[in-house]
């Protein structure tokens, strides 16, 4: 026996379905490049904050073809020491990421150097990768020069981002490999320290 399907049985399963909530779009993450001296200490500050998916250190601001430490150690690549920051927007915000950057991961006065480290491969760059990451990094700049949160001027670069490439395998995850390290002991640890002391709110739990 065949079965006819009026117009208005169509008409009741299409406002049926209509009926049905879509489930929500998941947040897509979004990243964030950034250099402040050596990655070893920057990856493991980021790396700690919660919402960040990824945390890998590499090299920012020159060509693939001289992406090597020890090519990039002699300062004259372009090349900066940087983490590729991947996060969760739900959860923690591109303004939070720059405060830690700012403020925790290393210090924006300092001209091609960070502490013991000096070249333009230690200096204070964003790498941004749009108009409204650079928009948010001068937002940030300005906001800290305004109250006056540091005694010198901020020097960090704001340069679009040409390409990133990951870090040789022996720097991956340094400091959690090497929490003794006398370097990791005197310039990292500090860090680590600071951020669960200033802003214990972003910190995985």
């Amino acid at each position: 026996m065949r079965h006819s399907i009026t117009r208005s049985t169509l008409l009741a399963a299409l406002l049926l379905a209509l009926a049905v909530p879509l489930p929500a779009k998941a947040a897509a993450s979004q990243t964030i490049v950034l250099a402040g001296g050596c990655f070893w200490g920057m990856e493991a500050v980021f790396g700690a904050l919660k919402g960040v998916s990824s945390s890998v250190p590499g090299y920012a601001g020159g060509s693939k073809a001289n992406a090597h430490y020890d090519l990039v150690s002699t300062g004259t690549t372009g090349h900066a020491e940087s983490v590729r920051v991947t996060f969760d927007p739900a959860q923690i915000s591109y303004e939070q990421i720059l405060t830690v950057y700012f403020t925790v991961a290393h210090d924006p006065t300092e001209l091609n150097y960070q502490g013991p480290d000096s070249g333009s491969q230690y200096r204070s760059a964003i790498f941004y990768a749009n108009d409204e990451q650079r928009r948010g990094a001068e937002a940030m700049i300005a906001k800290l020069t305004t109250a006056k949160r540091f005694t010198s001027p901020i020097v960090t670069k704001l340069e679009p981002l040409k390409g990133f490439y990951p870090a040789e395998a022996e720097h991956m995850h340094f400091v959690a490999r090497h929490p003794d390290y006398p370097y990791v002991v005197i310039n990292d640890l500090p860090k680590l320290a600071a951020l669960h002391h200033t802003y214990p709110g972003l910190v995985r739990s």
